[in-house]
């Protein structure tokens, strides 16, 4: 399939907007790494004086066959009724958005049920859920296409609408499932170092999901992306890979949030590495796996809280983070001008 074509950063101005931050008021490299986001932000804006005040958290949500045979401690109804509580403001996502001065809108990417229609929930569903990826392939290659296409459309419609940052967050009982098994192939990685308990799982439900996987991985060799993608993706999964995409050839940075967008990005890197440039890894989770898919992907997140909820948590957190890079380059004084008191 094809998706917009993604232009990678030019970095003929990179010495440039080091120069620029090297001489403001401050002693030189004494903001470590929020000094190379700031070049990273100016970069993919294209321009010295980058803003991203318009933040949007899209939470993709999507069930999985894979809930079928046990990989979860939950079942599929709890996606719906996070739904439910995402669109009516009372999720922890919610509540961080208000924080930061994000706003919220829910995509139906593949949840199991039918959903009313709601003023800030996006009808972009594929099907009702996967199928068991311990039994066959979780879609088809025509779904993977679609859901792919949607996100991205998604994403582009995002910056028509005045949005010039993203951030991405899921709900989807089962997608640590789905992640686990992305990562060991599109990693590669070993797959006991990718399953971690998810939602929760006592050692009873850890030794069942593994098994589970165990018989997903055996059915099939496939390593190809898209191949990868329709056996064991879930929906939700594939859509933010599409909104990754098309973020990215419109020039928008999608603050990347833990282990299950991270399997999207790195779906996404994998179909075209020159989304990487456009991905800002948020934090590191604290769900097993996320390590090994940064190391994978080569990312360095910009926090570490030992979180693991998911919904976008993390990627809100790190947006006063972005936009207090932004304003390094945008409104500090140069030391020149203080020196000369042009103030």
């Amino acid at each position: 399939m094809k998706w917009p074509a993604i232009a990678p950063l030019d970095r003929t101005h990179e010495a440039a907007y080091r120069a620029l931050i090297d001489g403001k008021a401050k002693p030189l490299g004494s903001l470590g790494k929020v000094e190379d986001l700031a070049i990273r932000l100016a970069l993919i804006a294209d321009r010295p004086n980058p803003s991203y005040e318009r933040a949007l958290l899209l939470v993709f949500a999507g069930d999985h066959g894979l809930t079928e045979s046990g990989v979860s401690a939950y079942p599929s109804a709890v996606t719906v009724a996070m739904v439910a509580t995402l669109l009516a403001g009372r999720a922890s996502a919610n509540a961080f958005a208000r924080a930061v001065g994000a706003e919220v809108k829910v995509v139906d990417a593949g949840v199991a049920a039918d959903l009313a229609p709601h003023p800030l929930l996006i009808d972009a569903k594929v099907r009702k859920g996967t199928r068991n990826a311990a039994l066959g392939s979780a879609m088809t290659a025509e779904e993977v296409e679609s859901a792919l296409a949607r996100g991205a459309a998604i994403a582009r419609r995002a910056k028509d609408d005045g949005f010039d940052i993203l951030a991405l967050g899921e709900m989807g009982i089962g997608n640590t499932a789905s992640a686990a098994l992305l990562l060991h192939r599109l990693g590669p990685a070993d797959l006991p170092d990718c399953i971690g308990p998810g939602a929760g799982h006592d050692a009873e439900g850890m030794a069942r999901k593994r098994a589970v996987l165990e018989t997903a991985a055996a059915r099939t060799p496939v390593i190809e992306p898209l191949q990868v993608a329709a056996e064991f993706g879930g929906l939700e999964i594939l859509m933010m890979a599409g909104a990754i995409l098309g973020a990215a050839s419109e020039r928008v940075p999608v603050l990347i949030d833990g282990f299950i967008v991270g399997a999207a990005a790195l779906l996404a890197i994998r179909l075209d590495p020159a989304a990487a440039d456009y991905c800002i890894f948020a934090h590191r989770s604290a769900e097993r796996g996320h390590e090994v898919m940064l190391a994978a992907l080569g990312a360095e997140p910009l926090l570490d809280l030992s979180m693991r909820l998911g919904e976008g948590t993390g990627a809100l957190l790190a947006l006063p983070l972005v936009r207090a890079a932004a304003g390094l380059l945008a409104e500090v004084a140069s030391l020149d001008d203080v020196l000369a008191g042009r103030l």
